[in-house]
This record gives structure tokens, sequence and C-alpha cells, in this order.
């Protein structure tokens, strides 16, 4: 009894901090998460030069079309951040940015690499929450004729965003036998299968919010490290890529789950 009431409790104060910030949440997780894009299409500007010489010496493919990859890299981007914000063309800018990432992915060998390869997937479950939410749903033509339950394009698009969002933690997960690890992995898996499969979703999706908030600010500091070391452009990369992923549990914290998930199955019973 007294677990279902820290647990009645918890998902009180959930609610509370939704009703409180539901105005503008959603600005919010947009913000968060386009942020990565936009910090990397700065980055194609402030290092055109650098870009261009690893995709000319990676893929010998000659000064112009090197350069044409780091200009597709920058417009894109900062273009498709700026609609975003601007709730202008969404469907069209997630398209685009899904596109920079699949160019990215073969570019930078990142298929190859699974961590990298499962922050991307993550990320592209962030794009594909932003497109169900630019998404107006259709309106039936049958007015005043009730729904037979089938799920539209909308509700699959919140499905499969909320599985890939919690690829980012499946990169998390540390493999020792010491017991703070051990109890972080059933933990953090316990509540990335909550959200994957829409189980007190806002409640799970808020926690791990706030698990990545630290878990980010900590590790990925990159503020702390000097401009001209490598290590700061990694982890600043890093860094914004986990503020995307927090903007896509955001939205999932502001949305809902959508209607393919246990928590909207549970009304019908």
């Amino acid at each position: 009894m007294a677990r279902e009431d820290v647990m009645s409790a918890a998902e009180d104060a959930a609610d509370q901090f939704l009703r409180v910030t539901k105005l503008y949440l959603p600005h919010i997780a947009r913000l968060c998460l386009i942020s990565t894009f936009l910090e990397d299409g700065i980055r194609m500007w402030f290092q055109w030069s650098e870009q261009r010489d690893y995709i000319q010496a990676t893929w010998s493919c000659g000064y112009f079309l090197a350069s044409g990859f780091v200009l597709i890299n920058l417009i894109g981007q900062i273009s498709g951040c700026v609609l975003v914000l601007s709730r202008n063309l969404v469907q069209y800018a997630c398209f685009g940015l899904f596109g920079i990432i699949a160019l990215q992915t073969v570019a930078y060998s990142i298929l190859w690499d699974l961590k990298f390869l499962m922050r991307n997937l993550a990320l592209g479950g962030g794009l594909l929450l932003l497109l169900a939410e630019s998404r107006s749903e259709g309106k039936s033509m049958f007015a005043g004729v009730p729904s037979m339950g089938e799920s539209s394009p909308k509700q699959y698009m919140q499905l499969g965003g909320r599985v890939l969002l919690v690829l980012m933690f499946m990169t998390l997960l540390h493999f020792d036998s010491s017991f703070f690890s051990i109890l972080q992995n059933m933990v953090g898996t316990a509540l990335i299968v909550l959200v994957a499969v829409g189980l007190k979703t806002k409640l799970a999706a808020l926690t791990l919010v706030l698990w990545l908030l630290a878990v980010n600010v900590y590790f990925n500091a990159f503020w702390t490290v000097p401009a001209y070391k490598p290590m700061h452009d990694f982890l600043k990369y890093d860094f914004f890529q986990t503020t995307s992923v927090i903007g896509g549990l955001l939205l999932v914290v502001a949305l809902g789950p959508g209607g393919v998930s246990m928590d909207e199955k549970k009304k019908e019973w």
C-alpha cells in the first residue's frame, strides 16, 4: 500500500508540473529538440575548412563535393531549426532534418559505431514526435459517428518516437558489477520500458528528463574544457545531442503517449 501511495503522489506531482507548465513546455521541448541541429549548423560555419577537408580526405570526393556537403548541412540544419521554432512548414523541416541525420550517418561512418548510431536513432525519434505534434488529426467524413478504435498515423508516429528515444539510455548503461551500476541499470531499464510501452508515461518520461539532465551536465561539461582541445568539441556535440533527446521526452510529457500505449488502453478496460 505504501508503494502505491508513493507512486500516486509522484503521479500527482507530475500532473501538477504539467498543469503549471503546459503553456510553455511544448516550446521548451521544441527548442531543446532542435538544439543539436542548431549547434551543428553553426559549427559548419565556424569550422567550414576542417569539415570540408575531413570529408574530402575520407571520401576522396574532391573539393567541390566536400564543400557542397558542408553547405547542405549548414543551410539544411539552420533553415530547419528556423521553420520548427516559427511553426512554419514543420513537416517539411522534419523531413529535411531526417535527411541530414541520414547523410551524416553515412558521411561520418556512424553506421558502424553502435553507440553513435543508437543516439542518432534516438534523435530521429525526437523528430518523429515533433512530426506527430505538427500533424493535424484527419477529420472524419462521418461527423458524429463513433470511431472504430483504429489508430491514426499520428499515434504510430508517437509510438515509434517513444521507442527510438529510449535508445539513448541504452548507451548510458554500465556493464560492471558495482552495486551503484547494477541499481542504475535496473532503474533505468524499468523507466525506458515504461516509456516504450506507454505505461505511466508522463511520470517515467519526466524522471528520465531529470536523470538525463544530471548526466548531461556532469559528464558533458564542455565549458570546463579549453576550446582548442578536441575534447571540447566532442563533449559539446554529445551535450547538445543529449539535450535534443531531453526535448523529445519533454514532448512526451507535454503531449502524452498517444493512442498506441498502455495508458490509453487502460482507459478502455
